[in-house]
């Protein structure tokens, strides 16, 4: 399937939890449909067992450098059109830097989102979000908000809501882990790559 016009160039960027090994499993995911997966480690090794921890460890880095590790990473291979994406925190760093690339050619987001400037525009960008419903972290007042911002700013926007799902649902390592949502956000998410 390598070299077929739905072959993408995909970054990955992980949940506060670090580089864990249900991050690694969704980038095989991908790859085996034919995509190249760039999984940068924003912690520089570190991973956390609690989201607090979690928490503790992106705040003790600072969310300036921690911005600046994910452009170093991604300059490399922005030429080319690359698909961001994130889980949790890792989809705040992928929509930000996706809507700062005239380049990007999508936006998977699983679990989180990030705040829009006032001036963010974007040409149809097309983006997908997985969420759990309820989900502390995103609630339905925030995620009408941020649809309508992202659609001001010009991104084709689709939200997929996961019923009963923890926050974090497609990591396997966690108690938010619900395998069916999960199998269903991956699907989904492999469909929408194969659509850019």
């Amino acid at each position: 399937m390598t070299g077929s016009a739905a072959t993408q160039t995909v970054i990955l960027f992980h949940s506060v939890y670090g580089l864990r090994p249900a991050v690694q499993a969704g980038a095989e995911r991908l790859r085996a449909s034919g995509h190249e997966v760039i999984v940068p480690d924003l912690f520089d090794g570190r991973t956390a067992d609690t989201i607090e921890d979690g928490i503790a460890i992106k705040d003790e880095i600072g969310k300036d450098e921690l911005l600046r590790r994910a452009v170093v990473a991604s300059a490399p291979y922005s030429d080319r059109g690359l698909v961001y994406a994130g889980l949790s925190f890792g989809g705040s760093v992928a929509q930000n830097l996706a809507l700062g690339d005239e380049k990007a050619r999508g936006l998977l987001l699983m679990h989180g989102t990030s705040d829009i400037a006032d001036d963010a525009s974007v040409d149809e960008l097309p983006v997908q979000l997985h969420v759990a419903d309820p989900d502390p972290f995103e609630p339905h007042d925030w995620l009408n908000a941020w649809y309508l911002r992202m659609q001001r700013a010009g991104a084709d926007v689709e939200i997929y809501r996961y019923a009963g799902a923890g926050h974090l649902f497609t990591d396997d390592g966690l108690p938010d882990h619900d395998k069916e949502a999960a199998e269903s956000a991956w699907k989904v998410g492999l469909g929408f790559l194969a659509s850019l």
